[in-house]
C-alpha cells in the first residue's frame, strides 16, 4: 500500500500549488490526513484514510521517481484521473461522516 507521510504531503502541496489539477489533489489529501490526524492516533497509525486515499496519492506521486518529483507542467495528471481517484476518498468521507473539504478543480 503506499503511504505518503506527513512531510511527503507537505512538499507536494508546496511543489503543486499551482498545478490546476495535483494542487487540488494535493490539497484534499492534506486535508483528509487532517481530519485524520485530529479524528483518530493518525494518518500514519490508521490504514482506512491511506487505503482510500491510494489513487490520490499515485496521481500525485507516479512511481516516486525524478521525473515525477520535481514538479511542473505533469500533463500526465488529467481532470478525470482526479475525479477517479476521488471516488474511494467521498466514500469513505461518506461512510465515516467526515467533515474534511475536496476540493474541486
Amino acid at each position: 500500500m503506499r503511504f505518503m507521510n506527513r512531510w511527503a504531503i507537505t512538499d507536494a502541496v508546496r511543489l503543486y500549488e499551482d498545478h490546476p489539477v495535483l494542487g487540488p489533489a494535493t490539497r484534499t489529501l492534506e486535508n483528509l490526513a487532517d481530519w485524520a490526524n485530529a479524528n483518530s492516533d493518525g494518518w500514519c497509525y490508521w490504514p482506512a484514510p491511506c487505503k482510500a486515499a491510494a489513487k490520490l496519492q499515485e496521481l500525485i506521486q507516479r512511481d516516486g521517481t525524478w521525473q515525477y518529483a520535481q514538479g511542473g507542467e505533469r500533463p500526465d495528471a488529467t481532470v478525470a484521473e482526479y475525479r477517479r481517484a476521488l471516488a474511494p476518498v467521498k466514500a469513505f468521507r461518506t461512510r465515516r461522516g467526515a467533515d474534511f473539504t475536496i476540493v474541486a478543480v
